[in-house]
C-alpha cells in the first residue's frame, strides 16, 4: 500500500512503504539445567553444604577465640549465635520450600533466640534448639550431606 507524504512545497507524494523482509529473531534456546535450578532455586544439597560451611566457620570462631585466651563471653556467643542466624536463614531464602528451607528456617529461629539473650550459650542449651539441629542435620542426610549443629 502506497504511503502519502507532504513535500516542502506542500504538494502530496505517494511512494512505496517499505517492505519487512528482515527474518524474525530466532526463538531462544531453552535455559541449561544450572539456569532452570536456579530459576527454582538451590537444591536440598546445596543449601545443606552452605550450612554446614556456616556451622564449621561458627566452630571455627569459637576454638579461635578460645585459642587466644578469649573467654567464651556472652558477647562472643551473641556474636557467633547471629552470624550463623545471618548465614542460615540468608541460604534457606536461596532454596525452595521443603523440609531443608523448613529446618533451616526454624534453626535459624532458634539461633537468633538465642543470640538475642542475656546469655546466649545457655540459651542455646535448650531443647527447642537441640531439636532444631536435629531436624537440620536428618534433612540434610536426607540430601546426602552430613551437618552437626
Amino acid at each position: 500500500m502506497p504511503l502519502a507524504a507532504c513535500t516542502e512545497e506542500g504538494t502530496i507524494t505517494e511512494q512505496a512503504a517499505p517492505s519487512v523482509s528482515a527474518p524474525l529473531p530466532a526463538p531462544s534456546a531453552p535455559p541449561s539445567s544450572a539456569a532452570a535450578q536456579t530459576a527454582r532455586g538451590a537444591s536440598d544439597k546445596e543449601l545443606c553444604q552452605s550450612a554446614k560451611k556456616a556451622g564449621d566457620e561458627m566452630k571455627a570462631a569459637l576454638v579461635a577465640a578460645l585459642k587466644a585466651g578469649k573467654d567464651p563471653s556472652p558477647a562472643l556467643f551473641r556474636k557467633i549465635l547471629t552470624e550463623l542466624t545471618e548465614k542460615v536463614t540468608t541460604v534457606a531464602a536461596t532454596g525452595v520450600d521443603g523440609k531443608v528451607v523448613t529446618a533451616m528456617n526454624q534453626f535459624g529461629v532458634e539461633a537468633a533466640k538465642a543470640a538475642a539473650a542475656a546469655d546466649p550459650a545457655e540459651a542455646a542449651d535448650n531443647p527447642a534448639f537441640e531439636k532444631a539441629g536435629k531436624d537440620l542435620a536428618a534433612a540434610c542426610k536426607a540430601a546426602g550431606v552430613t551437618v552437626t549443629f
